[in-house]
C-alpha cells in the first residue's frame, strides 16, 4: 500500500461544474492542483486560480505522460458527459500506476465499469445531492452526510422531547438508538456532547447513527 501525504498534489481532469468545484476547493485548502481540459477557454479561465492549468486530451496516454500525470499520487476524473471518455481516461490513469483515483459516474453501470478497471473511489454527485436534498426537505435537518455502510451524521434542531434535559435523562441512545456527538449554543462553536450535556431549545446538535434511526429521531416531537 502506497503511503500518500495528506497534502499531496492532485490532478483534476475535466473542468465542468464538478471538476471546477473540486479544483476550487483544493486550491482554497492550499493544495497543489493541476487541472486538465480540452477546452482552451476553460484552461485560460483557471490558469490564475490553481497551481497549473493545461490544455490536453487525457484520453491520450502520451498526452498524460507529457504533462507529468504519472508523477501524481491522486487523480480526479471529473468528466461525465461521455462515459467512453471517462472510462478511457480512468484506464489510462490506472495504467500509469496512480495509486488513488477518484472518478465521477453518471449511472450505476458507469460506476461498475470504473470500479472494475481499478478506480478506487467512484462518486455519484447528482444522486448523492438528490438524496441529501430529499432528507433536508423534512425541515428539521440542516445538513446530512451518509456513508457507504448506511451510517449518517446530521446537523439538526433538537426534538422537543430532549430539550431542557441532560442526554442521560432523555435516554437518547437507548430510546432512539442514536448518539448526540456535538452541541452548538447560539453564538458559540460546537462542543463535544457528554451524557451530562443539557440541550437548550435554541441549540443545534450533531447526531450520528443509521439513516433509519436518525430519520426517525428527527421526526419525534
Amino acid at each position: 500500500m502506497v503511503d500518500i501525504r495528506s497534502d499531496a498534489p492532485v490532478i483534476v481532469i475535466g473542468l465542468g461544474r464538478f471538476g471546477a468545484s473540486t479544483a476550487g476547493q483544493l486550491d482554497r485548502q492550499d493544495r497543489e492542483v493541476l487541472v486538465v481540459d480540452t477546452d482552451p477557454g476553460l484552461v485560460q479561465k483557471w490558469s490564475d486560480r490553481v497551481t497549473h492549468a493545461v490544455q490536453a486530451d487525457a484520453r491520450s496516454m502520451e498526452a498524460l505522460r507529457q504533462i507529468g500525470a504519472d508523477e501524481f499520487q491522486i487523480a480526479v476524473v471529473a468528466t461525465g458527459a461521455s462515459i467512453e471518455a471517462s472510462v478511457l481516461i480512468a484506464a489510462n490513469l490506472v495504467d500509469l500506476g496512480i495509486p488513488q483515483i477518484w472518478a465521477k459516474a453518471i449511472s450505476a453501470s458507469h460506476g461498475k465499469i470504473l470500479e472494475r478497471i481499478g478506480v478506487n473511489h467512484v462518486i455519484y454527485p447528482e444522486r448523492e445531492a438528490g438524496e441529501r436534498v430529499a432528507h433536508l426537505l423534512s425541515g428539521s435537518m440542516l445538513d446530512f452526510i451518509q456513508f457507504d455502510d448506511n451510517y449518517v451524521i446530521v446537523k439538526m434542531y433538537p426534538p422537543r422531547s430532549i430539550r431542557g434535559r441532560a442526554l442521560s435523562e432523555s435516554g437518547v441512545r437507548t430510546r432512539y438508538r442514536v448518539t448526540v456527538v456535538g452541541v452548538k449554543a447560539p453564538g458559540q462553536p460546537f462542543s463535544h456532547a457528554t451524557q451530562d450535556t443539557v440541550i437548550s431549545p435554541h441549540d443545534l446538535i450533531i447526531v450520528s447513527g443509521t439513516a433509519a434511526d436518525v430519520e426517525r429521531f428527527a421526526t419525534i416531537g
